[in-house]
């Protein structure tokens, strides 16, 4: 009896540990595109390919679902998330408005010390190889990502909750895939030394205008890569 009590909460913290490492992995895999938008997620694959049993690889799934990253569709089962043009734009909406209104409180609520580590981050940013080419932004997430410093920054729970803990993940997902259109990394840097410049100068009304503009410049972005797409498709059409 001794042993049974003893092992059964190690074997329960390996599957925790486990269905953490696997959350984990999928996630980057879905955000950074290597499980491609709408891709059917296999559960008896996915076991095989992770070594695990299927009651973590559950656990990681119904995980991967709250972020939104995952959608269950009745009779086929989860699949990887794929925005429509429309609901893209929707979601880009809803964050320039409330990154919006969190750059503000920022501002008002950062201090001395959270606005230099955020310079110096930015710094960082500069120094990144791929941002150095000129082929996408620095791609780290949480304290290293620039946007989830300052919705932090705002102190209000409700807005963090939301934008860094349900919406983040499936928002830096868009993120990164559209990170590399020409000339946006450089112009994106630019508009957060100014957002910074402006919550260091407690410019709260300032602050919140220019990330709406920061954020609707990216939205702008996503409609030009859409126009593009459906321009191309329709010449290929005329062609064929």
């Amino acid at each position: 009896m001794l042993d049974v009590t003893e092992t059964t909460p190690i074997a329960q913290d390996e599957a925790e540990t486990l269905s953490e490492h696997v959350f984990r992995r999928i996630q980057a895999a879905i955000v950074r595109g290597e499980i491609a938008p709408g891709s059917k997620i296999s559960e008896p694959e996915l076991a095989r390919t992770y070594g695990i049993s299927r009651g973590p690889l559950r656990e990681a799934i119904h995980r991967l679902e709250g972020q939104k990253l995952l959608v269950r569709v009745p009779h086929v089962g989860a699949r990887v998330v794929s925005l429509s043009h429309e609901e893209l734009i929707e979601l880009y909406e809803i964050r320039e408005s409330l990154e919006g209104m969190a750059c503000r409180l920022a501002a008002e609520r950062m201090s001395r010390e959270e606005i230099d580590e955020l310079r110096r981050l930015l710094d960082l940013h500069e120094r990144d190889e791929a941002f150095q080419a000129g082929v996408g932004y620095y791609q780290q997430e949480g304290d290293f990502d620039f946007h989830y410093r300052i919705i932090q920054g705002s102190g209000n729970r409700t807005l963090s909750q939301m934008l860094c803990g349900e919406l983040y993940q499936l928002v830096r997902m868009y993120r990164l895939q559209f990170s590399a259109v020409p000339n946006r990394p450089r112009q994106a840097f630019a508009e957060h030394h100014r957002i910074l410049d402006a919550i260091a100068d407690r410019d709260g009304e300032l602050a919140e205008l220019l990330m709406r503009r920061h954020i609707g410049a990216s939205k702008r972005n996503i409609e030009r890569h859409y126009l593009d797409a459906q321009a191309k498709t329709a010449n290929e059409r005329g062609e064929s």
